[in-house]
């Protein structure tokens, strides 16, 4: 069994890529923010490892998204590793958010990339556990509707579709760690489902399922549906300025990105 210590070196480095994880392009769709793996972006730096790519915002503390694929082959019965630790892949002179910067804040360490997603070794479950997956949530949120919608998505998995996921969240609230992380005022998910797996992008079509969650980061909803804050794609590129289907064909995009979903299932924690 590998050591939490030996996991958080080798999935922090990212030296730990091949068998672990499928050969995917996790912004097979593009890149929202167009995020670029330089100093000269700190607050939208572009992040890739094997299990997720998104951007983070050194100012805030936070990831401004995060994109990843999601099918059968990321799913399996490894336990949750619970290892939440800092990233060591960020530039070496930036600061870094710790586990214990959450400690009284009001606020929950919410995966973006989920841990649910990742059960297939060891490595990859541990990875969803870097502070560069997490944002502060509120607890009613994070434990409700989120994890409601998290679990309805690999339910389409066990089905034998394959998602692209992308989520993250924007506006602020009081920053917590005394001014080391910014909270995000609301939190939101888009995600592209395809009925055949193996096609990748090339497989979207104006017929293509797309939801799209936009939700308050505050307590008060925790027995809310996800349903219940469906939005457009459209809805949330004016709320962030993101791009979210740059790679799709602009004429597929405009008759997916109008299209508001308001769910046909919520599975119960």
């Amino acid at each position: 069994m590998i050591s939490v210590c030996l996991l958080a070196f080798l999935t922090g480095c990212g030296l730990l890529t091949g068998a672990l994880s499928p050969r995917i392009d996790h912004l097979a769709l593009g890149n929202p923010s167009n995020a670029t793996p330089t100093g000269l972006t700190p607050n939208n730096y572009l992040m890739t490892k094997p299990q997720f790519a998104l951007s983070y915002n050194r100012k805030r503390g936070i990831p401004n998204w995060v994109s990843w694929q999601l099918d059968s082959g990321w799913l399996g019965d490894v336990e949750r590793q619970n290892d939440f630790r800092p990233d060591s892949a960020l530039p070496e002179q930036w600061e870094r958010v710790t586990p214990t910067d959450y400690r009284r804040s009001g606020y929950d360490r919410g995966h973006l990339a989920p841990s649910g997603d990742r059960t297939n070794t060891q490595v990859n479950n541990s990875a969803t556990f870097l502070m560069t997956n997490i944002i502060p949530q509120a607890a009613d949120i994070n434990r409700g509707p989120w994890v409601d919608l998290e679990q309805y998505c690999r339910y389409l998995v066990d089905r034998g579709k394959e998602l692209y996921i992308v989520a993250g969240g924007y506006g602020k609230r009081d920053a917590i760690a005394t001014g080391k992380i910014i909270p995000p005022n609301r939190v939101w998910k888009v995600v592209v489902v395809l009925d055949a797996p193996g096609q990748g992008p090339e497989g979207i079509s104006p017929q293509t399922r797309v939801i799209a969650v936009d939700m308050p980061n505050q307590n008060g909803d925790s027995d809310a549906p996800w349903t219940a804050f469906t939005v457009s794609v459209d809805s949330l590129e004016h709320q962030t300025g993101y791009d979210f289907l740059r790679k799709v064909p602009k004429s597929v995009q405009d008759s997916i990105e109008v299209r508001v979903d308001r769910g046909k299932q919520k599975i119960r924690r």
